[in-house]
């Protein structure tokens, strides 16, 4: 080849890496989506390497995770009703870390909203409600539990300097054994023994009580949890940015000194902020009984609500970014599950690829804040 034509094929090529680099630097959400996707593509490489040395044919645990995930419309439908529960979670969580607070209690909470969503369907007498009330009001009593279990860690934050990370997870603890309680005594939830065969659960809540569908036609299965937080979403974003609350959140997290000093209410904002996030992960406890489960089991919350939390974490105080990894990891589940009924992957190799998706958006966001930096 001409030596010539190779130089300038080079310098060709030199100048449009370039040119992609300026542009990326000055279009901060390209360089964004350039990150993750790289990020993500690397995971799944480390991820299809693993499969490959537990000896599952690479060609068929993708075929299982793309039938689990977007296969079918029913698919589809069941990722996105999962994504609500993490997005509602990841919402509560950026509004409390607005403050700069860090809920590590949406698992808690959430199981708290599904206790007082199933309570208020078996023996509320909410079944006989007009007007759609037979399901709304469940969701507004999870929604008001989990705000006052995430009420509680704020109070002691703001009151006696206790840390809310510590009280937050000590609170789930209490919380997901209160559930096991629950489904376990007849006295509380569970179904009435008939035989020894009786699974350690509640009953199947009224069908006046479930979510309504949306698209039942298309058999998509998606429920009205969907525009409900598609609501709440905008109008967190729309609080926070624009109201005196979320001056305050943004104040507090800071410099909480001054804005004391500035006469802002430094305490009703902390306790506020936790009181809201637990709120939200209440009501995904509620989208997850009422939508889909329909009975309370001991291992109702199945981790969305750390889930939840690692998607707050990676939203980086967005609320477009929670609803994106949200969807990441409303996908992740559906295929994941597919991939271990269909082609035998390891349930634990599937927990261990979500963790390793985790870490790798993870570090692109640190090497993100590195380059604003």
């Amino acid at each position: 080849m001409n030596p010539d034509l190779k130089l300038h094929r080079s310098h060709g090529a030199f100048a449009r890496l370039r040119d992609w680099r300026a542009v990326s630097e000055n279009s901060p959400q390209l360089r964004v989506a350039l990150v993750i996707g790289a990020s993500v593509a690397l995971a799944m490489l480390a991820a299809l390497a693993l499969i490959a040395l537990v000896g599952v044919p690479i060609r068929d645990a993708l075929a299982a995770f793309a039938d689990g995930a977007w296969g079918s419309p029913y698919a589809i439908g069941a990722s996105v009703n999962r994504s609500l529960a993490f997005a509602l979670v990841g919402t509560g969580f950026v509004i409390a870390n607005r403050a700069r607070l860090t809920n590590v209690g949406g698992e808690g909470q959430l199981a708290i909203g599904g206790i007082a969503a199933t309570a208020m369907s078996l023996y509320g007498g909410c079944a006989g409600l007009p007007f759609g009330l037979s399901f709304v009001v469940p969701m507004l009593t999870a929604a008001a539990a989990g705000a006052l279990w995430g009420g509680v860690p704020g109070v002691l934050k703001a009151k006696a300097g206790t840390n809310e990370v510590i009280s937050t997870l000590l609170l789930s603890f209490i919380a997901v054994w209160l559930l096991y309680w629950c489904v376990q005594s007849e006295v509380l939830l569970r179904q009435p023994m008939t035989s020894g065969a009786t699974l350690p659960e509640s009953l199947e809540i009224p069908d006046p009580t479930k979510l309504p569908g949306i698209f039942v036609a298309s058999g998509m299965n998606l429920h009205i949890g969907l525009p409900v937080t598609l609501v709440l979403a905008v109008a967190a974003a729309i609080m926070l940015r624009r109201t005196r609350f979320g001056l305050c959140l943004q104040a507090a997290g800071l410099n909480p000194v001054a804005a004391r000093r500035a006469g802002l209410p430094m305490t009703s904002a902390l306790v506020g902020a936790l009181a809201l996030a637990g709120a939200f992960s209440g009501l995904a406890g509620a989208l997850m009984l009422q939508g889909d489960q329909y009975s309370l089991k001991a291992g109702f919350s199945s981790g969305y609500g750390f889930d939840g939390l690692v998607v707050g974490l990676l939203a980086r105080g967005s609320i477009t970014g929670v609803f994106a990894a949200a969807l990441l990891f409303g996908f992740l589940r559906s295929g994941g599950i597919n991939m271990e009924m269909v082609a035998s992957v390891p349930s634990a190799l599937v927990l261990i690829v979500q963790g390793i998706v985790t870490v790798a958006l993870a570090g692109g966001a640190i090497w993100l804040e590195r380059g604003r930096a």
